[in-house]
């Protein structure tokens, strides 16, 4: 595998290169490219106003953003013919409230996508938009179709701007150990799954990690969740070079964390833009994280391992072949997103990805990239393969449940 390190003149200058396409892109669009804001008619704040003014008998609904703990008290008061009439009275709200119960809000996202797929089939009809509008509704009313098969299970689902959603492969109430997938920019509802490309999609990326889970470790109880419940930059613009969406997007990635059921371990598996979004949330998220994997990283806003002020085992890959190493790892002013997690001064334990082909092949199976998490992910860590430039990234480690396997 070749190194990951650069030679001094060449690391200054990608700096300089960096810097002038920083430049061009403030001369040529400003600041207004992270500036982003929803109309006041997106389905979400209309469902959120409705449950605002909504009561239970007597009683107010709790706030849509309160602690899931208050959430969670708030469902269990309830009977399960009233849990289930909020669901259908306010499907978008209940379908995201952390700390409402899992098969709730699987109950609710179903009944949300519906909705959301009686619009869009409307607007395949709609004369006053263009043909590609409403060729554009077709292929949401497609993908919401998909959605709503019997074997599928969304944890989260928002139809508003370009839409987030979530889904969970396996048991979440019971598992011992859930896996987060948390992908990188131009992640949306439509990009949600591929019929092509299957593996570099969110869905495909968790179903295929929980497969290779279950092939680990057979006996382990383990859920996946492909979380595309962030809103990630659109392309490779303004918005990926800086930390603004990957802050708000730490906040959602905390919460969900922190409403999980039971006592379960977390592991967090990072792709690109996700292992910003990962690594600006680390220092908030609860001790139950037990592993940050970051794969295709252009840095996670620090500048080691050290400032991620996590006590989670922090791994990195990178294929050789990913373009992203040629991006410059720097952070300058806000822009950039700090060193490097695969160099060796980083602090990561350096895993390999051999087979893994690009930016991402990471998931697709077959990979050392993708069996290497999935033996973090069911906590088989002597099992994982290190990089060449690693070859002690197993150094100290034992099973979760310290019998260890070679």
């Amino acid at each position: 595998m070749t190194s990951f390190e650069t030679d001094p003149p060449f690391s200054a200058w990608r700096m300089l290169l960096a810097l002038a396409v920083v430049f061009v892109l403030l001369a040529t669009t400003g600041w207004t490219a992270v500036r982003h804001h929803r109309g006041p008619s997106e389905p979400m704040e209309i469902a959120v106003s409705a449950w605002e003014r909504g009561r239970m008998g007597t009683r107010h609904l709790p706030d849509a953003d309160a602690p899931p703990k208050r959430i969670a008290a708030f469902f269990t008061s309830l009977t399960a013919a009233q849990q289930s009439g909020l669901a259908r009275r306010y499907p978008l709200v209940v379908g995201n409230l952390n700390g409402a119960p899992v098969t709730l809000r699987y109950l609710a996202n179903r009944l949300a996508i519906r909705q959301a797929r009686e619009v869009e089939r409307r607007r395949t009809h709609d004369v006053r938009l263009s043909p590609d509008g409403r060729r554009q509704a077709g292929r949401t009313m497609n993908r919401y179709t998909s959605m709503l098969r019997q074997d599928r299970r969304m944890l989260s689902f928002d139809p508003s701007g370009k839409g987030r959603a979530a889904e969970v492969f396996g048991d979440l109430d019971h598992a011992d150990r859930v896996s987060i997938v948390v992908p990188g920019v131009d992640t949306n509802v439509l990009t949600f799954e591929r019929t092509e490309r299957k593996y570099s999609a969110p869905a495909g990326m968790a179903d295929a990690l929980y497969s290779a889970e279950r092939n680990a470790d057979p006996a382990a109880r383990t859920a996946v969740i492909a979380w595309a419940d962030y809103t990630a930059p659109a392309g490779l613009g303004m918005d990926a070079a800086i930390g603004k969406l990957a802050e708000a997007g730490g906040v959602r990635l905390t919460a969900l964390v922190r409403a999980l059921p039971g006592r379960s371990e977390v592991s967090l598996f990072c792709h690109s833009y996700g292992s910003v979004v990962c690594g600006v949330a680390a220092d908030d998220m609860p001790a139950r994280v037990t592993d940050v994997a970051v794969a295709g990283s252009p840095g996670m806003r620090v500048g080691n391992a050290a400032q991620l002020h996590t006590t989670a085992r922090v791994w990195a890959m990178r294929d050789r072949d990913d373009w992203i190493q040629d991006v410059p790892y720097l952070a300058v002013g806000g822009l950039g997103h700090g060193a490097d997690p695969v160099s060796g001064h980083f602090g990561a334990r350096i895993l390999s990805a051999d087979g893994a082909i690009g930016h991402s092949g990471y998931f697709v199976p077959g990979t050392d990239s993708l069996d290497n998490f999935a033996d973090i992910g069911v906590g088989s860590y002597r099992a994982v393969r290190c990089a060449d430039a690693d070859a002690d990234c197993r150094s100290g480690l034992l099973r979760a449940d310290g019998i260890g396997r070679a």
